[in-house]
């Protein structure tokens, strides 16, 4: 007879309904609520950081090859500064927020109170698998909330890595993590949430608002979109092209939501800006950079074969002016730079996600914002630049979800700012304040005592009455008095 081995149990619409009413139990007790809760919560998540830097730096090399100082500094670092951020901030965010009130109420007072939203679902993304699934979870912490997080199953080490610590480290009655694939994100998304963070691409997130719209849960959809860099004349070259190269192959190989998608530069800049490309792109990755260990892998065979399609394009194939060199037994594609591509080419018509990176050429610098804007809005968009009026034009023309002046992607560590899309790169944001905001009902709070009351407001009607409340509604001083007085 076979021996009958332990078998996994089965996460279905069941199971998702049964974990969903456990953790509204634990929400309905006043437990999460509390700050001294709160606290632990995010000193423990710094504690786990600090007791398994090793184990998620070796999770993330069999996820994605990515280097440890990627792994340390732009997940495990940014996420433990999200934590100290809160915990230093968070009696501060917790304080009700005084609000004024006008002679309409008078004698009030009125305030805004920051409650705990309920029981909330975070689905996270696969290229920064630790940041992306715990940074949203710092904010549903912060806010009081019970939560379920699902971490991609397109980083199973990571995932399954998490699966282990979050119960060791944190309550697991209010903090619960599910693995798996569609079927389980799928039985999630039957239930009702208080709110829903999804990071990952457009496609999902039309299915999570379509399932979201059925109980008007409310959504963050972090998504992506063409991030643009354009690039003027007149720069010190060198430094804009190795912040170029950071934020796109220093970006976990291009698989980043706010990595470079495309440049835009003119006929007279572009010789300069592929020829700084290239030299530094070989000063940090060598003269074969399949073989760097700075450059993180493809993430899976799917996804190489995505990028082999972009790059195999007849409109495309002929363009290449640096790298393009394949490795699929090890998924590796290496820096690319193509140049002169057409704007109706394959790679124009989605987010490249990968190491590709099309330079277009224009007439005059000003005409790349017709091109960006007659695209879907992206989640970001930079700019290089001395011309101070050049900056202002292009903050105030091109809607992206945030832009950089001179940089890539360091809006990402700026925590007084939003970080979220615009269109169909996003709704909704978070980071610092804002991801405590993203998990908090703002409420209204109205006091009055049993003084002050005016008859003015009650049956029987009157003509009198009419002018008086239009007089109080307004608000002014002068307005009311007039009204009193009978004057029109």
């Amino acid at each position: 007879m076979a021996t009958v081995e332990e078998q996994k149990t089965v996460f279905d619409m069941d199971a998702a309904n049964m974990l969903n009413k456990e953790l509204r139990d634990v929400f309905a007790s006043g437990k999460t609520r509390s700050y001294e809760w709160r606290i632990s919560q995010l000193k423990s998540i710094i504690k786990m950081c600090d007791d398994h830097e090793e184990d998620i730096a070796d999770a993330l090399r069999q996820d994605l090859s990515k280097p440890e100082l990627e792994s340390i500094v732009y997940e495990l670092t940014m996420l433990k500064n999200s934590c100290t951020l809160a915990l230093k901030e968070l009696k501060h965010w917790m304080m009700p927020e005084k609000a004024k009130t006008s002679l309409t109420t008078f004698p009030s007072s009125a305030e805004i109170v920051s409650e705990p939203l309920g029981v909330v679902l975070i689905i996270s993304a696969w290229n920064y698998p630790f940041l992306l699934s715990l940074d949203p979870l710092v904010g549903a912490i912060a806010a009081g909330n019970a939560m379920v997080l699902k971490p991609s199953e397109l980083a199973p080490a990571s995932s399954s890595l998490m699966a282990k610590l979050l119960p060791e480290y944190l309550d697991s009655s209010s903090v619960k993590v599910v693995e798996g694939a569609v079927s389980e994100t799928s039985a999630l998304l039957e239930q009702k949430w208080d709110k829903i963070f999804y990071t990952g691409n457009g496609r999902v997130g039309r299915i999570v608002m379509g399932a979201a719209a059925k109980h008007l849960t409310p959504v963050v959809l972090e998504l992506g979109g063409k991030s643009p860099v354009v690039v003027d004349s007149d720069i010190d070259m060198q430094v804009a092209t190795r912040r170029i190269i950071v934020g796109k192959w220093g970006c976990n190989n291009g698989q980043a939501c706010i990595s470079p998608d495309y440049i835009i530069t003119t006929k007279d800049c572009a010789e300069k800006l592929v020829g700084s490309l290239k030299k530094e792109l070989e000063t940090f990755y060598g003269k074969n950079p399949l073989e760097s260990k700075d450059l993180s892998r493809i993430v899976n065979s799917s996804h190489f074969a995505r990028l082999t399609k972009l790059l195999d394009d007849d409109k495309v194939s002929g363009k290449i002016v640096y790298g393009g060199e394949r490795d699929e037994a090890n998924l590796r594609i290496a820096p690319t730079i193509l140049l002169g591509v057409p704007q109706n080419s394959l790679i124009m018509k989605e987010e490249i996600f990968g190491p590709l990176l099309p330079i277009f050429i224009v007439s005059k610098i000003e005409d790349s914002f017709d091109m960006i804007n007659s695209g879907t809005k992206p989640l970001a968009a930079y700019l290089f630049t001395n011309n101070k009026k050049l900056k202002e034009q292009f903050v105030m023309s091109v809607s992206a979800g945030g832009v950089v002046i001179n940089d890539i992607a360091l809006h990402l560590a700026v925590h007084s700012v939003p970080f979220g899309g615009v269109g169909e790169s996003g709704t909704g944001s978070y980071h610092g304040k804002f991801s405590f905001d993203a998990f908090t009902h703002k409420k209204a709070v109205l006091y009055r005592s049993f003084v002050g009351d005016a008859a003015v407001r009650y049956p029987p009607y009157t003509r009198r009455k009419l002018t008086l409340m239009k007089a109080l509604i307004t608000g002014n001083v002068l307005t009311i008095l007039r009204a009193l007085l009978g004057l029109s």
